[in-house]
């Protein structure tokens, strides 16, 4: 019988055995084969490694990771629409479901010169 983790298998024809249910020296018997041995899913193995056991490209290259805050992040797509106080074509925008999931998203425009807007798809 061979055992993985709480399952038992018959090493003869591979057919899954039912479990002793916890009980020491139990003997199984294959129902497809007629082999028996001893239940061995009771026993509990602990393995523990150490984290420097299994190296890490990344945990090495852990001083070359930059930190940035949400200022450094650029979070509006920008689109060709022209604004309507400066005449600027491209400005920045962002969508937001505002209303029911039916309805489509509002879409949010800003322009450089401080110009906001909105529409509604």
């Amino acid at each position: 019988m061979a055992a993985i983790g709480s399952l038992v298998f018959c090493t003869d024809c591979g057919n899954l055995l039912d479990g002793s249910a916890g009980k020491q020296n139990a003997i199984l018997t294959c129902q497809v084969c007629g082999a028996q041995c001893k239940d061995t899913s009771s026993k509990t193995i602990i393995t523990r490694s150490k984290p420097t056991a299994f190296p890490s490209a990344l945990r090495a290259k852990r001083s070359e990771v930059q930190t940035i805050n949400e200022a450094d992040m650029q979070t509006r797509a920008i689109t060709k629409e022209t604004c309507e106080k400066c005449g600027r074509e491209e400005v920045r925008y962002y969508t937001q479901q505002l209303r029911s999931a039916d309805e489509g998203t509002t879409v949010f425009y800003e322009c450089e010169c401080g110009h906001k807007w909105n529409t509604n798809n």
